[in-house]
């Protein structure tokens, strides 16, 4: 058998939750990463390929639903947030043509200030795999913010208490066949970086996902069964002062067109109130001098959906 590796660093969530050398080094790595990559693999994690697999295959039977059925789900107003998006509706900041895309979103339950999931009569199944699947996908998160905080000699909990309660998103993305009549600018998701603090990628079906790396080249990042990817999102970017870095990346269009591909992003987000100032400690690491302004997440979140025409 062929070993397949990643083309990214690689991070066991055991070594972050441990402690002594390993957790000293896997805090390092995860670090480095996201400062001069801006992605890793996370393996360790807990999440199966089976429940993936089961998840895939719940949200392919929506998504064959007849179009009529799948908008009853959609919800304007919501942007995006909740329910189904439809085909061509979202486009890359700066990209006149639309991403060969469709989706399905859900956010956190409980006792939060956010808009109700949207869940689906024709796959009642797809709830509990969700939100079983949501939960263990925070933890993660958690552990990769913790470690940031470690990674900057601030207090561990820095960024992980601002994610408590907050505008968190699982989304199932389905890139169906390339359509013939599609605009010829068009790809799966063009160039773009992430909005939110970070983002764990979980088990896409197919490769296309690339990085553009710092010497202005894209890079392929594989899709190894079993790697969850994260990468570190504008929102982190803006509150590091640039130490961490959101980097631009793309979904490119198949050789062969007839070809579908399904992913699964939870981008994972501050409270709306949590002020992204730089932090003077990232200031003083990064020149002296803040390089973005201050904003709050909220506004940041809003500002930014506008220009994806959400």
């Amino acid at each position: 058998m062929t070993t397949v590796t990643q083309t990214i660093p690689v991070v066991d969530l055991t070594h972050l939750q441990g402690s002594g050398p390993e957790h000293e080094q896997a805090v390092k790595v995860l670090g480095d990463a996201l400062r001069e990559v801006g992605f890793f693999a996370l393996t360790g994690h807990g999440v199966s390929d089976e429940l993936v697999e089961q998840i895939y295959g719940l949200a392919q039977r929506f998504f064959e639903l007849p179009e009529e059925q799948k908008k009853a789900y959609e919800r304007p107003e919501l942007k995006g947030q909740r329910g189904f998006t439809s085909f061509g509706r979202e486009h890359a900041k700066d990209s006149p043509a639309a991403d060969l895309k469709e989706y399905i979103s859900f956010g956190p339950v409980g006792d939060v200030p956010y808009p109700d999931n949207i869940w689906f009569d024709e796959v009642p199944e797809l709830k509990d795999e969700v939100l079983g699947l949501f939960d263990r996908l925070q933890t993660c998160a958690r552990e990769t913010l913790l470690a940031c905080g470690e990674y900057l000699d601030l207090p561990r909990e820095t960024f992980a208490g601002m994610i408590e309660q907050g505008e968190s998103l699982l989304r199932i993305l389905h890139y169906p066949p390339v359509p013939e009549d599609r605009d010829v600018a068009s790809v799966r998701s063009a160039a773009h970086e992430d909005i939110n603090f970070i983002t764990l990628l979980v088990g896409a079906t197919a490769e296309g996902l690339q990085l553009l790396d710092r010497q202005g080249e894209w890079q392929p990042i594989r899709a190894i069964p079993g790697h969850i990817i994260i990468d570190s999102g504008d929102m982190l970017q803006h509150l590091t002062n640039g130490f961490f870095t959101s980097t631009t990346h793309r979904v490119t269009n198949p050789d062969d067109d007839r070809a579908r591909r399904f992913s699964m992003p939870c981008f994972i987000h501050p409270r709306p109130e949590v002020d992204l100032t730089p932090l003077p400690a990232c200031v003083e690491r990064t020149g002296g001098e803040a390089k973005f302004e201050s904003i709050n997440a909220g506004d940041f979140l809003r500002q930014r959906l506008e220009e994806l025409g959400l």
